[in-house]
């Protein structure tokens, strides 16, 4: 479960939970690959690291 960021604090920025989902899994499975870390954090959860990430603005939509 992600506590921090919110849902409600992701939600501000796109457009509906259905995208918040595809593009943090999205960018999960990237983080899992092996892509580098855009943000500064000890989590270990990929899911996270990639909600940190949108809710920093550092990832948008992953096509």
């Amino acid at each position: 479960m992600i506590v921090e960021p919110s849902v409600t604090d992701l939600l501000k920025l796109v457009d509906d939970r259905y995208e918040l989902v595809i593009v943090t899994s999205k960018r999960a499975r990237q983080i899992a690959e092996g892509a580098p870390v855009l943000t500064d954090t000890k989590e270990k959860s990929v899911v996270t690291i990639a909600a940190t990430e949108i809710a920093e603005g550092k990832v948008k939509k992953v096509c």
